[in-house]
């Protein structure tokens, strides 16, 4: 008995797969998976579906703050609100002018440059939407928008605010969206400097108030107060959107690269609400998309146009060239 107790007592040799056969497995099915997720987007499915169950849940963590939010404006006074009325509508009247201007602007450069038609306004539609989630901190930079592919919103879709450029959406769900600030770490914006037109890249450093342009050299022609503006390159963003204000300007004689900071106009730590934009594809100022180094789209009535005629002189002009040359010309002697 107690030899068989003994027995029993050992450890069976044999039970389950060995450490090594284990991990060629995971190994396997990790592999399957990277390739299913690069060939049928089945990761991005997952997501979106994932995506749509968790939206109740962050919009029901949300609710006691909108819900205190709706009592405040509820008690709120008559007097507050008609300043606000008022403000609002002295606002509405400088944006009116100011977009009065531009149109003139538009018109004026469009017959500059030759254009038989003036431009259209790059924006074709805009959709206002709240922020329901927020997550701020040194690595993510990301909000929780309440609109999603039901009101036609689209992953890469530019967001902006009333003061600059705010970031791009990336995660897209059937009620809701994710948008990536510009300052996060993981996103870079193709901008250029509005006084030179010098081109570079701002890169998020995880901090809602600062922006790195990190590909600057040390020769760069840049100074503390330029206004970086969007270059229209990227796809995203046609050029000449606000983006943010260089406040700082490090060069070393030893670096090769110059340390130059920004503090972006758009208030990415205070904005409740942000705006999606969707740009007209036949403004010559419109983002163009590509996809493996190619534009996925092109204007086929832009086709090659004649060489122009060489101007010749007038036959008056020519006459008179001619008849000081017959004049100076030695007369042959007789024979």
């Amino acid at each position: 008995m107690a030899g068989f107790a003994t027995g029993a007592g050992r450890p069976l040799q044999g039970r389950g797969g060995s450490p090594g056969f284990r991990f060629a497995l995971y190994a396997i099915l990790s592999i399957a998976f990277m390739i299913f997720d690069q060939r049928f987007n089945w990761l991005e499915r997952a997501h979106y579906v994932l995506q749509a169950a968790s939206y109740p849940v962050e919009l029901a963590v949300s609710s006691p703050v909108t819900a205190w939010r709706w009592v405040q404006n509820s008690f709120a006074t008559r007097d507050s609100i008609e300043a606000e009325n008022q403000r609002l509508r002295t606002r509405l009247r400088d944006l009116e002018l100011r977009s009065m201007r531009y149109d003139a602007l538009a018109q004026e450069n469009a017959a500059l440059i030759g254009l038989r038609n003036s431009l259209p306004p790059v924006a074709q539609r805009w959709l206002p939407a709240e922020i329901v989630n927020i997550q701020l901190d040194s690595l993510r930079q990301r909000v929780l928008i309440d609109r999603g592919s039901i009101n036609g919103v689209t992953p890469g879709q530019a967001v902006l605010d009333d003061h600059g450029v705010v970031g791009q959406t990336m995660h897209v769900g059937p009620w809701s969206a994710q948008v990536i600030f510009i300052t996060d770490p993981e996103h870079a914006l193709p901008v250029q400097i509005e006084r030179t037109g010098l081109r570079t890249i701002a890169v998020g450093v995880g901090d809602a108030t600062s922006l790195a342009l990190p590909y600057l050299p040390a020769n760069a022609d840049v100074h503390v107060g330029d206004v970086l503006v969007t270059s229209g390159l990227g796809g995203v963003f046609p050029p000449g959107y606000p983006v943010a204000r260089v406040t700082e300007v490090h060069k070393d004689t030893v670096q090769p690269l110059a340390h130059v900071r920004a503090v972006p106009f758009a208030q990415l730590d205070t904005d409740s609400e942000v705006m999606l934009i969707w740009f007209r594809h036949d403004s010559p100022a419109a983002p163009l998309k590509e996809q493996n180094g190619k534009l996925t789209r092109g204007d086929r009535n832009i086709q090659p146009l004649p060489a122009p005629a060489k101007l010749q002189a007038p036959p008056a002009a020519a006459k008179k060239s001619a008849a000081p040359a017959a004049a100076q010309k030695p007369e042959r002697p007789p024979i």
